[in-house]
């Protein structure tokens, strides 16, 4: 299963913890109801950084509904991966990323994030683990499995 949904840049608060958390947590239980044990989920890049205290409410409540779900998935028995993206684009993909538990703040096309979650899905030693991704250099499946060894 991949859980890949997000709230939207609308501006409402009470969509942030709905989709970005409780649409996480439901799912979670749902791949267990249905007996799948793969999960890959699309969060964000850098939401376990501590935020400045004049953040703006709605992207602290983004932040904190991303890192909450994330912490449920890496509780759970599930055989996840946490894919973590900076700034998405509509750009098409290059099939090239830069991939890895702390890379540098960056864009990334959906595309080449599509592609990154359909890698890590046939990568066994992608399981239990959470990376940054961002536009790089190398390509996606040499990335993953350069990060998984």
């Amino acid at each position: 299963m991949v859980f890949a949904a997000g709230g939207g840049a609308d501006g409402n608060v009470e969509r942030k913890r709905t989709v970005d958390l409780e649409g996480s947590l439901k799912s979670v239980e749902g791949a267990r109801q249905a007996g799948i044990s793969r999960f890959v989920q699309i969060s964000a890049i850098g939401v376990d950084d501590p935020l400045p205290e004049d953040t703006e409410e709605v992207w602290r409540v983004y932040v904190e509904a991303k890192r909450d779900a994330d912490a449920a998935l890496r509780d759970s028995d599930l055989a996840w991966t946490i894919l973590r993206p900076g700034r998405l684009t509509d750009d098409p993909g290059t099939g090239r990323i830069t991939l890895g538990e702390d890379v540098a703040r960056g864009d990334i096309s959906r595309a080449d994030v599509a592609a990154t979650v359909a890698a890590v899905l046939d990568e066994d030693a992608a399981v239990h683990r959470q990376w940054a991704v961002v536009g790089g250099e190398t390509p996606v499946a040499d990335a993953v499995r350069h990060a998984s060894a």
